[in-house]
């Protein structure tokens, strides 16, 4: 092992708590001096924590990597983020510098999928209308037509880590997937067991499509009126990504035709309002933002976070290391 690392985490106590266990903090504090820091938004507390500092861990809420605080960063070499997204903080400073910097987002891409997957049976099924007629005192009154998982196109758009995991799920049950992602080769394709397509005609044929694609310029509001319209009636739409990705305004609408059903784990405002139109329609399932919230996603957060700079310490390759050129195609 090389010298002991100086390492300044800035994480909420709570935050702490669920990603950071035994295993890891055991790991961290092998690895070198740990710096704790109970307020990661603090700009002031990291800049007078950051001088001898070789490794900074961010978490949720992380001080944007401005100049300014990187000045006080004379031996930073490695940022490593115990999360996934790192755009709200992350500045081309940082690369211009030559800092690196991992981060442990992989470890959410498997219990998002297994929602999406979870998802995508509730729909084919009509769960979420049984749920609603039951609950409202029916029994088999007016149910709609199921369909089976192997006798269904899922469509998915977005081949992204979590997309990724989603796909792997749903070819292992021998469902039939397309997939549109501008950036995935055939080759790719052919390794997954998907067919690639354009978006038009992944909405056209799919009884369900689901969302992984990265908040990116050209993805906001990529599903509106127009792509809805195309989508078979009965068909079903998925979304465990990010609101960004829809005219939330335009799914209303077509939700409250009864014509396609949705589940919707993300929303442009959230919490979402206890007088939200979502709330009272039967074709619509809903959870709160918490598909990637198991125990073992938190706790896998914290482990990849030590293993990378583990890596780093030893001379090894980042597992998880991201390129500026990276990215600017990631969410």
């Amino acid at each position: 092992m090389a010298e002991k690392l100086r390492i300044v985490l800035a994480a909420t106590p709570s935050f702490r708590d669920m990603v950071f266990g035994a295993t890891s903090v055991a790991w961290l504090e092998a690895l070198g001096d740990v710096v704790v820091l109970d307020d990661p938004g603090d700009a002031t507390a990291l800049t007078a924590a950051l001088p001898g500092a070789d490794v900074l861990i961010t978490s949720w809420g992380a001080t944007p990597l401005t100049a300014e605080v990187l000045d006080h960063a004379d031996r930073l070499r490695l940022i490593a983020h115990s999360a996934s997204s790192v755009k709200h903080f992350v500045t081309d400073e940082v690369f211009r510098r030559g800092l690196r910097i991992t981060q442990a987002g992989q470890a959410m891409a498997e219990p998002v999928a297994e929602v999406s997957l979870a998802f995508t049976l509730s729909l084919l099924h009509r769960i979420q209308r049984f749920d609603h007629q039951m609950h409202d005192g029916a029994w088999r009154d007016a149910a709609p037509p199921q369909h089976g998982l192997t006798s269904s196109r899922i469509g998915v758009v977005g081949a992204s880590r979590t997309g990724v995991e989603y796909i792997r799920m749903l070819v292992a049950l021998g469902a039939e997937v397309v997939v549109y992602d501008p950036y995935l080769t055939d080759d790719r394709a052919a390794q997954l067991g998907v067919r690639r397509s354009t978006l038009d005609d992944l909405l056209r044929t799919s009884s369900v499509v689901a969302l992984h694609a990265p908040t990116l310029p050209e993805t906001h509001h990529m599903i509106g009126a127009r792509e809805l319209a195309l989508m078979p009636d009965g068909s079903s739409l998925v979304n465990t990504a990010r609101s960004w990705l829809i005219d939330s305004p335009a799914l209303l609408a077509e939700l409250r035709t009864g014509r396609i059903d949705a589940a919707l784990d993300v929303f442009d405002e959230e919490p979402l309002p206890a007088d939200s139109p979502y709330r009272t329609l039967a074709n619509v399932l809903l959870t709160p933002h918490q598909a990637a919230a198991t125990v073992e996603c938190y706790l896998e957060m914290g482990e990849i976070t030590a293993a990378e700079i583990e890596r780093f310490a030893v001379g090894e390759p980042l597992e998880y290391e991201l390129t500026e050129a990276a990215l600017a195609r990631m969410g």
